[in-house]
């Protein structure tokens, strides 16, 4: 069912209504001080536009592709853990969303559904998966077979999570780092599986797949130069929306050098901090093929459900087209450096900053 929300604004607003104390932390904290979280937002409004007048603008197209597969809009959805916590059919009502506007999801493998039952919500779409490494060889085989078995078209891994953060407001709400408290003080941790993927585990993983790999998590221009040489097809710029290491860089000040050590090898997501479509514009000025949402995503599914994230995606584009108009060009392959600087920010940068009409720096 259409929903008739105007701006992002009211489906934050909803989405808080309707979210339990602990389910929001999850969703808009970041680790330890935040001060990753309110970087990545820092990042982008360090950067005004220049933008060109007297240009014909009365065609514009805001689509592009990632690895081969057609966007509507430059924009796909990242993935993320515990979305059950958001909205009763989890994964499965972001895979139902992007197949009706017409962009790709990417699938956690801890989103609280069976990859399986998750890829059935739309078959026929288009679906990458994310892969958390839990296990021994055994099990990368096996999780990868399932992987190719349900038809997700490309593989994702994290590779900024060899160990868990400490992300104190879902601590201090609920007593555990994710909604469904796996993570409780206290508590034996698992084998540290993700701790020991190397360099020569990725090279492992894109063998055993054949599909196109990502890397998700890159931080500097060294890590996205092996990234490529390990056969990376997408390197994912990405300090995990300020839930990993406290005090990273933001990624928008990251992507320039990653873009230039890629050198055209290869594809390039970028998230964190991407709240609008002016932002979307400013990453794929820096080089970016794409920008990843996840907090943006949830919102929407909490706040409505599969059709609360297709209007996030709906206004997003309406943002971007506007955008694009204003700034004088009718195709992102025509964005570059040239429509961008720097600048000074004029608003405190955190969670809620690029919505002037909601109080206050945090809702809680």
């Amino acid at each position: 069912m259409p929903v008739n929300f105007a701006t992002v604004e009211p489906i934050i607003l909803e989405a808080r209504k309707r979210l339990a104390q602990g389910a929001w932390d999850y969703l808009v904290g970041g680790s330890e001080s935040e001060t990753a979280l309110r970087q990545n937002r820092a990042g982008w409004d360090r950067l005004a536009f220049k933008p060109r007048v007297l240009v014909d603008v009365s065609d514009v197209d805001t689509s592009t592709t990632l690895l081969g597969h057609r966007l509507r809009i430059p924009v796909i959805a990242a993935p993320v853990g515990g979305l059950d916590q958001l909205t009763p059919t989890g994964a499965g009502a972001v895979v139902e969303a992007t197949a009706e506007f017409g962009t790709v999801p990417v699938v956690s493998s801890v989103a609280g559904h069976e990859l399986e039952e998750i890829a059935s919500a739309a078959p026929d779409s288009t679906k990458l998966l994310q892969l958390y490494i839990r296990g021994d060889r055994d099990w990368e085989r096996m999780m990868i077979g399932r992987m190719k078995a349900a038809g997700y078209s490309a593989l994702t891994i994290t590779v900024d999570t060899a160990v868990g953060s400490r992300r104190e407001r879902p601590m201090l709400s609920i007593g555990a780092n994710t909604p469904s408290g796996a993570a409780r003080a206290g508590q034996a941790p698992p084998p540290a599986y993700g701790a020991m993927v190397t360099w020569e585990s990725i090279d492992r993983y894109r063998e055993m797949s054949g599909v196109p790999l990502l890397l998700k998590g890159i931080q500097t221009a060294e890590d996205a130069a092996l990234a490529v040489e390990h056969g990376a097809s997408v390197i994912w710029v990405s300090n995990h929306g300020g839930r990993q290491l406290d005090h990273a860089r933001a990624s928008a000040d990251a992507l320039p050098e990653i873009v230039a050590a890629v050198g055209g090898r290869a594809e390039i997501v970028v998230d964190g901090g991407i709240h609008r479509g002016t932002d979307v514009l400013k990453a794929l000025s820096l080089g970016a093929t794409a920008v990843a949402i996840g907090r943006l995503q949830g919102w929407g599914l909490a706040a409505a459900g599969k059709d609360g994230l297709v209007r996030v995606l709906e206004i997003l584009e309406d943002e971007l087209r506007s955008a694009m108009g204003l700034l004088g060009v009718t195709r992102v392959g025509q964005l570059g450096p040239q429509y961008v600087c720097t600048t000074t920010p004029v608003t405190p940068a955190h969670e809620m900053s690029s919505w002037p009409n909601i109080p206050g720096d945090r809702i809680v």
